[in-house]
């Protein structure tokens, strides 16, 4: 009898919604808003750690942040797929098996309505996605043949997107 080694089962590590702003600060602070709408959670605001060729100066804000783990990732990745139309390009996979897309503006999020406060705002969500035991692959100390068996490919992806979203890779 064959069973199913548990330890090769991809699962959802984190969500990551970025929103960039530049160095407008009244838009940083609807970033904020629109963060804490979509999450309930207060974002962090990102600054620069250079100066950039967009000439900010290092240390000036660019942007807001929050990032998601377990269930309320889960949650926010189900209603961020309708935005999608439940399709992900192929290309929006990296060879790591994370994953990231775009949503042009926050009200095509399922569950989510206009607010005068926010405007008409962007978001980018990347999901990184592991197997257990992936924690031993990040130790300095590794060997070869763990990270190769803990990589995730394009096709366990696709079979995660599709069992666990319905999702469909075009």
């Amino acid at each position: 009898m064959k069973t199913e080694n548990l330890m090769n089962n991809v699962r959802l590590e984190k969500v990551t919604l970025n929103v960039g702003c530049g160095p407008d600060k009244e838009k940083i602070e609807r970033a904020e808003k629109l963060l804490e709408l979509l999450t309930k959670r207060k974002p962090v605001v990102t600054v620069s750690k250079t100066r950039s060729t967009f000439g900010v100066p290092k240390g000036n804000p660019l942007g807001a942040m929050i990032t998601l783990r377990k269930q309320p990732a889960a949650e926010f990745l189900k209603r961020a797929f309708y935005a999608l139309e439940n399709k992900l390009k192929e290309s929006q996979i990296d060879k790591s098996g994370n994953f990231s897309f775009g949503i042009h503006e926050y009200i095509d999020i399922q569950g989510i309505k206009y607010s005068h406060d926010v405007g008409l705002l962007g978001l980018d969500v990347a999901v990184s996605l592991e197997k257990p035991g992936y924690r031993v692959k990040k130790r300095k100390v590794k060997t070869d043949r763990l990270g190769k068996r803990k990589a995730i490919t394009k096709e366990e992806v696709a079979e995660w997107l599709k069992n666990n979203f319905g999702v469909q890779l075009v």
